[in-house]
């Protein structure tokens, strides 16, 4: 298991971008109230997005270049991976 940068969706529709090492379990903790201050108060949560990394260093650059990205954006990206499956 490798790190991974995921995107979910707040129930309020929001859009949350993060990183881990163990998605299930993280996700888990979010749907819990655990997992971040932001999504504590809008659960439940689904997985939207999600990709591989090789390292902590890369999965936190790439949190970053998706968080600079607009909401259309983020929300073509989801679209183009759950597409392409």
């Amino acid at each position: 298991m490798g790190w991974q940068t995921y995107i979910i969706k707040c129930n309020d529709g929001s859009l949350y971008t993060g990183i881990t090492i163990d998605l299930e379990k993280r996700l888990a903790a979010h749907n819990a109230g655990k997992g971040a201050k932001y999504t504590a108060s809008r659960r439940p949560v689904n997985l939207v997005y999600r990709e591989d990394a090789s390292n902590r260093s890369e999965a936190s650059k790439r949190e970053h270049a998706i968080k600079r990205l607009t909401r259309d954006a983020k929300l073509a990206l989801c679209t183009k991976q759950n597409g392409s499956r």
